[in-house]
């Protein structure tokens, strides 16, 4: 058949023959080739999935601690300051009481009576 000739239906049948067959033996061999890389992409993904959830529990567990972290400092800082407030408490106090002291000498060589 040249390219000046007419295509016959018996010519159009005999290419699609030919045609189904390679097509067929083609088909095959992709479905051959696809069930192979699947498996491989299957074994593949899996380890991914695991890498991955393994990672993302290693970062949560940097996350926790850094928290843990953050609220320790925090801790020690309030705890901190609440001693300084109870020393200043106390200071006061101190200063409070010396002072009620020397009142009280002050109303006795006065006499006068101490307040309630």
């Amino acid at each position: 058949m040249n390219g000046n000739e007419p295509v016959t239906k018996s010519d159009l049948l005999a290419f699609e023959s030919r045609f189904d067959g390679k097509l067929s033996a083609l088909e095959s061999r992709f479905d051959g080739k696809l069930s192979g890389l699947e498996s491989r992409f299957d074994g593949k993904l899996d380890v991914l999935e695991q890498r991955l959830l393994d990672r993302m529990g290693q970062m949560i567990r940097d996350s926790e601690t850094r928290l843990l972290q953050a609220f320790y400092s925090f801790a020690e800082t309030n705890n901190k300051r609440l001693a300084q407030f109870e020393a200043t408490d106390v200071l006061l106090l101190t200063r409070v009481t010396t002072l009620e002291s020397r009142v009280l000498e002050v109303e006795k060589r006065l006499n006068i009576p101490p307040a309630a």
